[in-house]
């Protein structure tokens, strides 16, 4: 593969993160052939902020929209939220989540990824969850990026139903979940 211009490097990766802002210069700078260092001074040159401060502006711009729960009730950060239809949050997995023989996430964090925000693309100020459907399909390891999708598939007498997918950063699917939660009022 023809390695890039400097200028032709600048703009695909101005593309691609306004696409998705959650590459890490790691992944770019194995998607371009270049150092980690060259990522870095074009994103300096480019004026965009490191993935962490990505990351920061856009779950801030959506987290207002939330009317079933509070900011801080959230598992994950939300990076794109369309209430009463889609939802996807990114949640970073650490040492300290894991089970200390095996080095798998306990389950209990990737569930609350998938409830939280399951319940915050539901168009509704207060809901009960009345079923839960979940498969864990691959083992999650510490410093596994999650990517939850969520979207809401029907509304039907004040009840809301809700299917949730979550990847890993290899866009293997981990994880997956159907909820069913009554609108009270």
């Amino acid at each position: 593969m023809k390695r890039k211009s400097k200028q032709e490097r600048q703009t695909e990766l101005s593309q691609m993160l306004k696409k998705d802002p959650f590459y890490t210069d790691e992944e770019l700078s194995d998607y371009f052939g270049v150092s980690i260092q060259t990522i870095r001074l074009d994103r300096l040159k480019l004026g965009i902020p490191e993935l962490r401060e990505r990351v920061k502006l856009v779950a801030e711009n959506n987290i207002n929209k939330v009317k079933t729960i509070g900011s801080k009730e959230i598992v994950g950060e939300i990076i794109d939220l369309d209430v009463g239809s889609l939802g996807i949050s990114i949640l970073e997995t650490t040492d300290h989540m894991v089970y200390s023989k095996t080095n798998i996430v306990k389950g209990h964090f990737v569930f609350a990824q998938a409830e939280s925000l399951a319940m915050a693309v539901v168009d509704a100020p207060v809901v009960l969850m009345g079923v839960a459907n979940i498969k864990n399909i691959n083992p999650i390891k510490a410093n596994d990026r999650l990517i939850a999708k969520a979207e809401v598939i029907r509304v039907r007498d004040r009840k809301h139903y809700v299917h949730v997918k979550i990847n890993n950063k290899n866009h293997e699917q981990v994880f997956r979940g159907k909820f069913i939660f009554d609108e009270i009022n």
